[in-house]
């Protein structure tokens, strides 16, 4: 399993889901056009708990929301269903646009916090040194739980007989004192 996500030549030489990603990734140069935001992939697929439809999570410090905004808007506005709004998440302004390219939809996620410390990051670090510890059979529930419809983080507070919400209880995990 990798352990550095934030360079994303690991996908090369993955699974035929990472291969496409890394592809896709390249050919619309899509961090190419999103490095000053220092982007990083997130999400199952590359930890390899991705479903068919799993899209491509990509999480990015901005300072400036607009000029994010318009960079996203310049950069992927002429794919297909592109769109892009702001809210609130955790309290914390966040601007998200989603567009499709041949084979993946894209959800860029830009908030003024550094992208190693956001929660999608944390999130899947933890999953990832979970995935490493529990083995094949717990990887396989996984997938087999969001197969039935449930999310990521719920599927891990299920196995794991962890309460309340799953988001937060995953974030409790330090695994910088478990490696």
């Amino acid at each position: 399993m990798i352990n550095d996500f934030k360079n994303i030549d690991y996908l090369k030489s993955g699974n035929s889901r990472q291969k496409l990603a890394y592809y896709e990734i390249n050919e619309f140069k899509v961090f190419e056009k999103l490095k000053n935001y220092n982007p990083i992939l997130t999400g199952t697929i590359p930890i390899e708990i991705d479903l068919p439809e799993s899209d491509l999570d990509i999480i990015c410090d901005c300072k400036n929301h607009s000029e994010f905004s318009k960079t996203l808007i310049e950069a992927f506005g002429n794919k297909s269903d592109f769109c892009i709004y702001s809210t609130k998440i955790n309290g914390i302004k966040s601007t998200i646009s989603k567009f499709k390219t041949k084979n993946f939809t894209f959800e860029v996620f830009g908030q003024n916090v550094p992208s190693e410390e956001q929660n999608a990051y944390k999130h899947m670090l933890i999953e990832n040194w979970i995935l490493k510890q529990k083995g094949l059979t717990f990887k396989e529930e996984i997938i087999k739980l969001k197969s039935s419809g449930i999310k990521t983080e719920p599927a891990f507070a299920t196995l794991l007989g962890l309460k309340g919400n799953p988001y937060t209880e995953l974030l409790k995990f330090n695994i910088k004192k478990t490696k």
